[in-house]
């Protein structure tokens, strides 16, 4: 379970904030929120197309860019 310190003289506010968003960002509040109800299929589906969108985006953010190399070669 994540855990904040509230520091001294900090806002209470600002550590829930910090709580929820290291809650969102470990996915804990998106499991609580699938197992709180029924998932129909739809939703089912639409959850695995952004899961997957996400993974792809990340996939494609540290993908090593290479130069496209038209017209170069051996000919030359």
């Amino acid at each position: 379970m994540p855990e904040v310190q509230v520091k001294k003289g900090e806002p209470v506010d600002r550590a829930l904030k910090r709580l929820k968003t290291k809650l969102e960002t470990e996915g804990i509040l998106e499991e609580v929120r699938r197992l709180r109800a029924h998932e129909t299929p739809t939703e089912k589906s639409k959850r695995k197309a952004r899961s997957a969108a996400k993974r792809g985006k990340i996939r494609f953010r540290f993908q090593l860019n290479k130069p496209a190399e038209r017209g170069e070669g051996p000919s030359a």
